[in-house]
Parts: structure tokens; sequence; C-alpha cells
């Protein structure tokens, strides 16, 4: 079996951070763990320095340039360091309760599979992947409550289909996921054109045009405590400007959307904004 290597980016949570290296410096599958420091702003790298060891590396970026630069830059330092690989990146608010199930997870890379997740317990939720969508859908998408009801019918897979011991997927999640390396070179790594969300579906693009695959393996399950770090460090509209640009990116590069169908976009991404600014006065 190939090599292990594992990412994390951290970003101003150290200690989430060292929760999660605390869980699997000593698992002997991992043959390197690289933390990418983002340029935090605040000790997180004087302290995640102190966890460096012979299978621990710690790297600061000297400028924050999104999530997906610092995936590149840990992926490149892994790659250089272990040579080819099964690379896991990981968020730093991830519970992994068994080393086997990395193995399990690095198993499922071969022949047309680049990609392989588990499913991912959020707060009481599973998240198993979804499918792709449209520059039409992703316009839906903007809307409160059509949303809902557009994720739950049309996005996601239903629960039957998740009955094998794996189940592909267009799109899996982007908190803990594995890539083989030598795909990773040869669709050049993520696109650092975003700062923050939308990795996992622009990746899903790239895979889809060299012919690859990604898969759940439902034999393994992982705990997200999700957005921890997102939320301690962005504030709701912020975070929201943020996922829009992505969307906006995204719809315009990898969907190639017409003129049309960015105005739609453009309109919902307004209207929702709207909602958003309405809500949060409401909650002062």
């Amino acid at each position: 079996m190939r090599k292990i290597g594992f990412v994390i980016v951290n970003y101003n949570d150290a200690k989430t951070t060292i929760q999660l290296l605390n869980q699997i410096k000593h698992f002997k599958n991992i043959a390197q763990i690289i933390v990418i420091d983002n340029n935090s702003t605040d000790d997180s790298f004087v302290q995640l320095k102190e966890q460096e060891n012979g299978n621990i590396t710690i790297i600061k970026n000297s400028e924050n340039k999104g999530y997906a630069s610092g995936l590149n830059t840990g992926a490149k330092y892994l790659i250089k360091k272990i040579g080819k690989c099964n690379i896991i990146f990981s968020n730093s608010d991830i519970i992994i309760k068994n080393a086997k199930d990395l193995d399990n997870l690095s198993s499922d890379i071969k022949e047309e599979v680049a990609v392989a997740s588990p499913v991912i317990e959020e707060h009481g939720t599973l998240n198993r992947g979804w499918k792709k969508t449209t520059a039409f859908t992703e316009a839906l998408l903007n809307l409160p409550y059509i949303s809902r009801y557009f994720k739950k019918k049309k996005l996601y897979y239903k629960d039957e289909y998740y009955k094998e011991d794996k189940s592909y997927v267009d799109v899996v999640s982007g908190c803990f996921f594995v890539v083989d390396s030598d795909i990773l070179e040869q669709v050049n790594y993520f696109d650092e054109n975003t700062f923050l969300y939308y990795e996992e579906l622009i990746f899903a693009k790239k895979l889809e045009s060299i012919g690859k695959k990604s898969v759940v393996d439902n034999r393994v399950k992982i705990i997200h405590d999700h957005s921890v770090t997102i939320d301690k460090n962005v504030n709701k509209i912020n975070k929201y400007r943020i996922l829009k640009s992505s969307q906006r990116y995204y719809v315009k590069k990898y969907l190639r959307a017409n003129s049309f169908q960015m105005a739609l976009l453009y309109i919902t991404n307004k209207l929702s904004l709207i909602v958003l600014y309405i809500r949060c006065l409401i909650r002062r």
C-alpha cells in the first residue's frame, strides 16, 4: 500500500489543530503530517511549532492566500518530502477514532478512483457527498427555503444509495478526504482563485475533466465539529460574501455560465443577502 500523508491548514486555531494532532500523531500508518499555518494573527504558529517532531512538520505561510493555497503548500511539501503517496486533507475540527479507517480509505484509491471520503457526521446529520450542480441550480441555492428543499430533493443522494460498502458520488465534502498525489499533480492541484469555499466542487470538475471518480466509503465514519474555525474568525456577513464570491467564480469558470445565467446568479445573491441582513438585525 502507498504511503499516507496528512495535511492540515490552521488559521488562528492552534488549540483545535493540536487536539487533532494528539489524535493522529501516534498512528503508525501516517508517514508524515504537515500543518500549514496560514499566517495566523495570533500565536498559533508558536504553539504549533512546539508540536514539531520527525513525523510532524509545521510551516508558516508568509501570507494568507486562502484555504486552497494552504492545501497546495502542504501537498507540494509533502510530495517533495515522501514522494508519491495518498494525501489526506483534513480540517482541524475532526475526530478520528481508528487509525485503520485511514488504511481503508487509502485502499479505495485505485484505477479510476482518485478521491475517497468517509461518512462524515456533523451535529447529528450525515454528510456523504452530493450531486453536481448547474448554473441554474446554483442560482436556486441562493434562495432561502427553496434552497433547503432543493438540496434535499435534487442534490443529495437517497439513503438507499449508500447500502453497499462504497458509493460513487459527484462531489465529496472538503473537510476530510483522500487524494492520489499523482492525480493531484495531473490536475495542477487546487484552484487558488477562491479564498474559501467551493474547493470541493471545483476539484470535482477537475477530476471529471480527466475521467476520474470519487467514492464515499460507507464503512468509515469520522466526526466533524462543523465550522468551529470559520465561525471563530469570520462573522456571518463576511462569511456569506466570501462564499458567494467563490460561487460566482465557480459558476463562471467551471460551469461556463452565459451572461443571462450570471445575471440570475447576481440577482439571487442580492436577494439572499437582504434576507441575511434582516435576520441579523432581528436577532440583535
